[in-house]
């Protein structure tokens, strides 16, 4: 099930509105289909694995990341129809599906075909791999990552406004691959008048991922962005999973006053600056107690000289 995550992993950013999941098909301890959601959300990991596999996923065991579809669609067929039709000797499902048209019915259909179907294999992995898709259905709103780029006293330019460059190359290449993963970035409008930020991918082959780009402003977005008033309005985007803000401070903090972020990523350089620019203006923070308890370390890499920090909103 970890190999069938790691395949949806491939997709995220890349599929919404639908989930980006992860197929894998097993007969006599070989793999005979690998799938995973394609771009723009068809055809599903389960419908390329059973393609790769042909045959030999009769009498099989399947391993995917979340319940087959129920739902008939213009694009496709259900993929819980295709899996019965495939006669696998056995299914086993990572998370359940919290969309209505599926939620159970999914493999509701697999055991009334006869299949032994398994459940909640690798299941918080498996959500955590699909967390723009789960934020979206059950919260009505985009999965909301908060990329921070900092000095070791909190700062992400100097008084001047210089920003670039507090980090090094490799720290701003897994900024870009974050990019690539997600299907909006937004900034506010000092970042944009400031910096003219492009926010696209600069990274060789993964240039055509670059996300749709949005603008937290009081004024009309320029062409080629697209407009946010506030924070709260995030659930209005359509076909948007995973949301990525990036800046400045004050958009920063909006969203962080709202409780609307939940993963941080703090790139932290090995550098003081002193009197600057700090990272973030005021979260509505009023007493220490209230700060506690609210993120979760989830990771600590290096790179390059710079440090990145993963926190994720317990909620």
């Amino acid at each position: 099930m970890e190999a069938a995550i790691a395949l949806g992993d491939r997709a995220r950013g890349r599929t919404a509105p639908n989930p980006n999941v992860g197929c894998l098909i097993v007969r006599d301890d070989a793999v005979v289909g690998r799938g995973w959601t394609a771009d723009g959300g068809r055809p599903h990991a389960e419908a390329m694995a059973l393609a790769e596999a042909g045959e030999a996923a009769r009498g099989a065991h399947i391993y995917v990341t979340l319940e087959p579809c129920a739902h008939v669609s213009v694009r496709g067929p259900a993929c819980a129809t295709l899996l019965a039709e495939a006669e696998p000797a056995r299914v086993i499902v990572a998370a359940g599906d919290p969309d209505p048209r599926t939620n159970g019915l999914g493999i509701e259909r697999l055991e009334a075909a006869g299949m032994k179907v398994e459940t909640g294999l690798c299941r918080d992995e498996a959500e955590v791999s699909m967390a723009g898709f789960f934020s979206r259905v059950r919260r009505g709103r985009p999965f909301v990552t908060l990329k921070l780029a900092m000095s070791i006293d909190g700062k992400i330019a100097l008084p001047s406004g210089e920003s670039r460059w507090i980090t090094g190359e490799e720290a701003r290449t897994h900024a870009h691959l974050e990019r690539a993963r997600t299907d909006m970035i937004l900034v506010g409008r000092g970042t944009y008048d400031a910096d003219a930020p492009r926010l696209d991918v600069r990274i060789e082959g993964l240039e055509k991922y670059s996300p749709r780009r949005a603008l937290l402003t009081r004024d009309e977005a320029p062409e080629g962005w697209e407009r946010l008033g506030t924070p709260d309005e995030i659930a209005r985007f359509e076909g948007v999973n995973d949301l990525l803000v990036e800046g400045g401070a004050e958009t920063a903090a909006a969203f962080l006053a709202a409780d609307l972020v939940d993963r941080l990523l703090v790139y932290r350089a090995p550098i003081l600056i002193g009197e600057g620019l700090a990272a973030l203006g005021a979260i509505g923070v009023d007493a220490l107690s209230g700060a506690h308890g609210r993120w979760r370390p989830a990771d600590t890499r290096q790179l390059g000289s710079d440090t990145l920090q993963v926190y994720e909103r317990t909620r």
